[in-house]
């Protein structure tokens, strides 16, 4: 990713930079490479291939996603290195802290969910007495939900059976019970995102107010549909806090292009920056609203994952119920985080609250295009939102298990924000939530013009030096959006607890060499 700075009209660079950039690259290696890989656009009969890099659409190419940009595809090629030693370098492995994947680092997955959805893959296993009675019970409801087959489609909502008990959550959650048809389950958080956005824009005149920093899925999918994205700044030394006032700003940047500002887009906790908006926030957020006619999507898919002293998490579906608004509320949730970390059984959903029901019909024949979410990934998602009851045969290990991995994930953020805060010019904010941290760094003036000469944004020069150096994986924090002149990168807190203390070494010192390199 090459742009390094946005311009000062506005946040909206942020997005039209990735866009030149593609843009660019595309023009670049036409110009260079049109007669070198002539060859290659030729099939093994002569024909000339009908897709080539040229022939596809320019909102295919404008596409950018920073989690798995440069930084990691540079890793896989040293991981294959490392794999045939075909290299000296100076370290033995890496350490993928680039993307909020828990399993790939070590974290195991809770017994409960595993056990049933074992028996509900192969349902001898009911009889053959070795699972709780507990485990038992909960799969033969989910064969029953599904017909006895697990192999057959459902309906493209999701299984009726499972809707019901994520109402049954979302009620003990927020206190407020809502229609089952009105939950949509999802491969995922991110094809619910989708499902979402494909209701809202139409053309590049169809705006969305997005975050800043933000997880790069909404800028990319924006891109993608040939809509714009209107960035709002959150407020770094407010633990990424938000305003009435730097919303209100953004929205009048997105109209004063002639845009149609149609949503406002939370991320809670947050991603990249591990923030927890403040109820005060929260409120302010639905007013604003209410007051511009502005529907709300609410990514909260780290709700699990809270680790300030004292804090709780709140819902946005909460807050508007509660207060007894209209505004139009999609709310995702996702098996893949939290302490489960099931992201590749690939289970979430989206709760819609307010929907016109014209819109919501036409949402559901969206959703039938795929027919439906895998069975394995309902079930997978309902079981993280439905864990066992005080009580019954499972729980006290499940109790357990949460309880360890959660204790654990708090240590580990104490731990990377002291290593962080402790470097040569670097700045980290608590981490109250999500999984992980996004710390501000000076990067020196003669390595950010080398930087240049490369064509490559400041903080993406300093992700790849660690990466050579030390085998770390991070994201640079241009491919999340960041104030103009400021430079971050993401990490995530989810190696190993015992991996930790060896990385923050790592790291430290790598900071410190490049430093003195640079100054």
């Amino acid at each position: 990713m090459s742009n390094i700075t946005r311009s000062a009209a506005g946040a909206t660079g942020f997005v039209k930079n990735l866009a030149a950039s593609a843009a660019g690259a595309l023009s670049a290696g036409t110009s260079r490479h049109s007669t070198a890989t002539a060859s290659v656009h030729m099939s093994a009969s002569g024909r000339e291939k009908t897709l080539t890099k040229q022939s596809l659409p320019g909102r295919v190419l404008k596409t950018e996603y920073a989690v798995r940009g440069r930084v990691v595809t540079r890793s896989y090629e040293i991981q294959k290195m490392l794999a045939e030693k075909t290299k000296s370098l100076p370290f033995d492995e890496l350490i993928f802290a680039n993307i909020g994947n828990p399993q790939a680092v070590g974290a195991t997955p809770l017994t409960f969910p595993r056990q049933v959805l074992a028996c509900v893959m192969y349902p001898p296993l009911l009889e053959a007495g070795v699972f709780p009675e507990d485990v038992i019970k909960r799969a033969k409801e989910y064969l029953k939900y599904a017909s006895g087959k697990v192999g057959a489609y459902s309906h493209s909502k999701g299984l009726e059976g499972l809707r019901q008990e994520v109402a049954d959550w979302l009620e003990e959650r927020d206190g407020h019970r809502p229609d089952a048809e009105h939950i949509f389950l999802q491969d995922g958080a991110s094809p619910a995102v989708k499902l979402a956005l494909d209701l809202l824009i139409g053309g590049p005149e169809d705006a969305l107010l997005i975050p800043l920093p933000q997880y790069p899925l909404y800028s990319a999918s924006i891109t993608k549909l040939e809509g714009t994205a209107v960035g709002y700044y959150l407020d770094e030394e407010k633990n990424w806090g938000t305003s009435r006032e730097e919303l209100e700003r953004a929205l009048k940047e997105g109209r004063d292009q002639g845009k149609k500002v149609k949503a406002l887009v939370v991320i809670n906790p947050g991603n990249p920056t591990g923030g927890i908006l403040s109820k005060q926030d929260m409120e302010e957020i639905v007013e604003f609203c209410e007051d511009n006619n502005l529907v709300l999507l609410a990514d909260e898919v780290y709700q699990v994952n809270i680790y300030k002293e004292g804090a709780e998490f709140t819902s946005f579906r909460k807050v508007v119920m509660d207060k007894g608004s209209s505004v139009e509320l999609f709310s995702f949730h996702s098996a893949s985080k939290g302490i489960a970390g099931e992201c590749g059984l690939r289970g979430g959903c989206v709760v819609t609250d307010n929907l016109d029901p014209e819109v919501l019909a036409e949402m559901y024949k969206l959703a039938s295009v795929n027919l439906c979410a895998n069975i394995i990934g309902q079930m997978a998602f309902t079981l993280t939102v439905r864990p066992p009851k005080a009580g019954e045969a499972s729980y006290e290990l499940y109790k357990k298990e949460l309880g360890d991995a959660l204790d654990s994930l708090k240590r580990r953020a104490k731990k990377v924000a002291a290593t962080l805060n402790g470097l040569e010019g670097a700045s980290c904010q608590e981490i109250e939530g999500a999984m992980y941290a996004f710390p501000s760094i000076t990067i020196p003036k003669k390595a950010a013009e080398m930087a240049m000469e490369n064509g490559m944004a400041p903080d993406l020069f300093y992700c790849l030096r660690l990466l050579e150096e030390t085998g770390i994986v991070v994201v640079p924090g241009s491919g999340f959006g960041q104030r103009d002149g400021t430079f971050h990168f993401r990490t995530t807190i989810l190696p190993q607890e015992n991996q930790v203390d060896a990385i923050a070494k790592r790291m430290s010192e790598f900071h410190s060499k490049f430093m003195k390199e640079f100054s």
